[in-house]
């Protein structure tokens, strides 16, 4: 960020006489200094402490930073304002909800007074008097919260909110991005004013979870409910035949669907059509994390939304109906939200409503148990294509010695497909790996080895390539990638309203796009275009991972980096597996001097991650000096790996191993990738798409996938 070293009075920057415009253009460019990353960390330490530093601190600082004092005293009247800005743009986002809160509730009234009031019967004027004043009544409850609210708002935009222009309401449906709105219009018939689009602080849930009120009855059948559900899964984990098989395809446990209703015998299917289909699968493995804390994280919505960002694209904790015994997790029961997702747009999330039940079993043992419960609110967010009723399912988890568990986990669900499954996902939803227990265990174990690695102290030589200077720097680097994962994993599935829209339908390959307004400052800030794109290839996942992460093969795909060749400049292992790890690259590029890449690359029974981000050179330097990174803006990009899902039988699995190729989860076969880009469309708030922004996108990943298949010696049909 520049900051000016000269001040807004004072005629020195300008000449008596009318000289060549491009002299005062030079002027003007040499009153502007950049600031050093040193430079820069103390001025923000002194910023916390004191925002407003007399003169003689900002004395001391000009001497100690070698700076102006005048710069000194412009750099904090600069981070004041930019400080004051963000707190606006919090408190105008909060604001609005609440006036579209009392908005939707008028409209409410509105509509139940029409059907209160029956057009064949004479008016009563008795009750209309009361109705009448129940209103009044009603309205200057309103008034006095929006008066409160208007004082709140009247410090940071100078007038109360009630004479501000009333927000309209947004059309989602409206954004419509098909190849189809490009023919037969002019040149402006895309352009989209992007201030209509909802922000990040928008969060769909949050009226309605609000709204929620549990009667003692309620909290006492979901008592019932939960516990005969914990009796289920406790037999469902540690029962094999008659209830679970061996399946001769693969090996895995195979739930036997008849013995299984003869022991737990229901009425009827929750899910009330012929074509709900059945998932059911169980899958066991250890762990580097011990019992307690994984119960910790598993009863936690946030640390369990954190710990499985690949997965969980939205979890939150609605109501806690037990609490525990003695401050412990044992016989804690909550209802909770939570939407699953498999990383490509052509999936939709799955949505579900559950109560979520903890039992210590034995003195080192500990049961976890889900299962559906309906609530009134869930017409308003059950997915239009897919709807999940999730029978016992769960996990039992073990301790082991020296800080490791066992953990043995259960997923079955009913799915009720309300939409076509695309042909390149059916055999991934089909074959449990999408959403199985499987996939949860393989990612578990991943991730429980990354922390593992987080809370080492040491850090051995190789990791260092010689920059990484120290435990805290290491830590920081990876808090900082492991905020890149996330946000990409959350840009494959948009929330707060946000759709995928296509932007191309060539019969190769589709592309599909979102856009959104950032105001993260996370992210940089301005319009952001997310688009992405899966295809097949008949490649296995493992060869596929090892092609992406591996920096002497990006000149082949990236064609952002002009065939430029890329180096490994610093290196920090993420687990057991050598491709789980975190790079920062730089690419031999003159123009691109002061760029490097952030990179971590991760892989498991369950497929694989690839994700990327330009970072600048002062920032990576901040977050190797062990400073917090959390303001380090990325937009990150990447690929997604994962198995096809076509299942291979015993005798084509071994024939597979015996010829060396590399497979996930025990098959091989084909590979699904999902080619994400995210752009930076203009730091402009209200900037507007062309129709050239969706060919540059259509373009970048046209070229990627092309490249990608020339790289691998794949067909292109």
């Amino acid at each position: 960020m520049e900051y000016g070293s000269g001040g807004g009075g004072g005629g020195g920057g300008t000449s008596s006489g009318g000289g060549d415009p491009r002299d005062a253009a030079e002027r003007r460019k040499k009153r502007y200094h950049r600031h050093t990353a040193n430079q820069i960390q103390r001025l923000e330490a002194i910023f916390k402490e004191c925002p407003h530093p007399d003169e003689k601190t900002r004395l001391q600082l000009s001497r100690d930073l070698g700076l102006a004092p005048r710069q000194i005293k412009f750099w904090f009247q600069n981070r004041r304002t930019q400080m004051k800005a963000q707190h606006e743009r919090a408190d105008n986002c909060a604001l609005r909800a609440e006036n579209d809160k009392i908005r939707c509730e008028n409209i409410a009234i509105r509509e139940a007074l029409k059907n209160v009031i029956c057009p064949s019967c004479p008016p009563v004027t008795e009750d209309s008097y009361f109705d009448e004043q129940k209103l009044r009544i009603e309205n200057m409850q309103l008034k006095e919260e929006l008066d409160k609210v208007s004082s709140i708002a009247a410090k940071y935009i100078g007038r109360p909110i009630s004479q501000l222009p009333p927000v309209q309401p947004i059309h989602l449906s409206s954004l419509d991005l098909s190849m189809s709105s490009f023919v037969g219009h002019g040149p402006n018939s895309l352009d989209l004013d992007l201030d209509l689009l909802p922000g990040s602080s928008l969060t769909i849930p949050s009226l309605a979870f609000s709204s929620l009120n549990l009667s003692d009855m309620d909290k006492s059948l979901m008592a019932d409910i939960a516990g005969n559900a914990m009796e289920e899964l406790i037999r469902l984990v540690q029962t094999n035949e008659p209830l679970w098989m061996k399946s001769a395809i693969d090996g895995k446990d195979v739930l036997n669907f008849q013995n299984y209703d003869r022991i737990f015998p229901r009425a009827n299917s929750h899910l009330k059509n012929h074509n709900v289909r059945i998932e059911a699968s169980r899958d066991s493995g250890v762990v580097i994390m011990n019992g307690l804390a994984l119960v910790d994280m598993f009863m936690d919505a946030n640390k369990w939304q954190e710990f499985f960002p690949t997965i969980v694209s939205k979890a939150r904790t609605l109501e806690v109906i037990s609490s525990g015994v003695m401050g412990s997790r044992t016989s804690t029961l909550q209802l909770m939200y939570e939407e699953l997702q498999v990383l490509s747009p052509l999936v939709p999330t799955r949505q579900l409503y559950f109560l979520r039940f903890c039992q210590q079993i034995e003195q080192s043992s500990w049961a976890i148990v889900d299962v559906s419960y309906d609530i009134t609110q869930e017409n308003l967010y059950s997915s239009t294509s897919c709807k999940v009723h999730r029978l016992p399912s769960g996990c039992l988890i073990q301790d082991m010695p020296n800080g490791y568990s066992k953990v043995t986990w259960v997923e079955h669900v009913e799915v009720e497909e309300k939409g076509i499954i695309h042909r390149l996902c059916r055999d991934l939803i089909h074959s449990g790996l999408a959403f199985g227990a499987e996939r949860w265990v393989g990612t578990l174990q991943r991730v429980c080895e990354k922390y593992a690695c987080l809370m080492v102290n040491s850090n051995p030589t190789h990791d260092l390539g010689g920059v990484i200077p120290s435990p805290e720097g290491k830590r920081s680097m990876m808090k900082l990638a492991k905020r890149m994962v996330s946000n990409f994993c959350a840009s494959i599935n948009p929330s707060n309203g946000h759709q995928w829209n296509t932007i191309s339908g060539l019969n190769e390959f589709e592309v599909r796009a979102t856009l959104q307004k950032s105001t993260d400052p996370g992210q940089p800030n301005g319009v952001i275009i997310s688009a992405a794109t899966t295809i097949w290839l008949p490649v296995p996942p493992q060869n596929v991972f090892n092609f992406f992460r591996d920096e002497r093969n990006r000149p082949q795909w990236d064609v952002l980096s002009n065939q430029n060749p890329v180096q490994e400049v610093a290196h920090i292992a993420n687990g057991s597996h050598p491709g789980n790890c975190i790079s920062v690259l730089r690419a031999y590029n003159t123009s691109q001097n002061n760029m490097l890449i952030l990179q971590e690359s991760c892989i498991d029974s369950s497929g694989a991650l690839v994700v990327y981000s330009p970072v600048d050179v002062p920032a990576i330097n901040i977050a190797m000096s062990g400073e917090d990174p959390t303001y380090i803006p990325l937009l990150p990009s990447g690929f997604t790996i994962s198995p096809d899902g076509h299942q291979l039988d015993q005798d084509a699995a071994s024939c597979s191993s015996s010829s060396n190729a590399s497979t996930i989860g025990g098959r091989s076969g084909g590979s699904l990738i999902t080619v994400v880009f995210q752009i930076l469309v203009s730091s402009l708030p209200s900037a507007k798409m062309s129709p050239e922004s969706v060919n540059t996108v259509n373009n970048l990943i046209g070229s990627t996938v092309h490249q990608i298949k020339a790289a691998l010696n794949c067909s292109t049909s």
